[in-house]
């Protein structure tokens, strides 16, 4: 009887092995991880990404100075006229200001796989002003057309060096371009991801 029960322990072990044998053997493989190229035209796909959309206004004022000609005479007359009826002008300034990254010139050496592992150097944040000339309200101007011109186009270089030096949305937009970065790699198959400054020394075989 115990014979006949350890014969059929037996057949069960030897069944129970063939099945989990087949399963491992049959069981489909997870797909290769994509090597750098693959994953620099991933990226690449990307392109563009905006990854933070501000907006701001701001008070200008702006007075041109009078230009300087070759003719005397000429000279003395702006700057009498100047001088009678100073051309100022007011207004405040609409804008809506763009951070964000262009991946279509990345490429090997901004990124490093290590089996699971990639890490990656974003590209120069880029900064775009944008004015809404049709929420902008002269509040006081005796300028001309191509004055108001001039006008603007100081309230655009003062709101792209305000926002350059801003740390907390330059921070807000690095972190929004990792998390896309992350969903992108993550879905790739990789399982660490790291948005670095310096790419890392490669490993070393110990």
């Amino acid at each position: 009887m115990l014979r006949f029960i350890s014969r059929v322990l037996l057949v069960l072990v030897a069944l129970i092995a063939g099945a989990v044998g087949s399963f491992l053997f049959l069981r489909p493989k997870p797909p290769a991880l994509p090597d750098t190229p693959a994953l620099v035209t991933r990226v690449r796909e990307v392109a563009r990404l905006e990854t933070l959309q501000v907006s701001l206004y701001k008070k200008v004022e702006f007075s041109p100075q009078p230009q300087a000609t070759d003719a005397l005479w000429k000279d003395v007359i702006n700057w009498a006229r100047y001088s009678i009826n100073t051309p100022i002008g007011r207004a405040i300034v609409f804008a809506d200001v763009h951070f964000g990254y262009d991946f279509s010139r990345l490429d090997g050496s901004a990124m490093r796989i290590q089996g699971n592992r990639v890490d990656v150097v974003l590209p120069p944040l880029e900064v775009k002003v944008e004015l809404k000339p049709g929420e902008t309200e002269i509040i006081g101007s005796n300028l001309d057309s191509a004055q108001t011109t001039l006008l603007l186009e100081k309230a655009r270089e003062a709101f792209e060096r305000e926002v350059k030096g801003d740390a907390r949305l330059k921070e807000r937009a690095r972190r929004s371009a990792e998390n896309t970065l992350r969903v992108l790699f993550l879905s790739a198959g990789f399982r660490e991801v790291n948005v670095v400054d310096v790419l890392p020394p490669p490993a070393t075989a110990g």
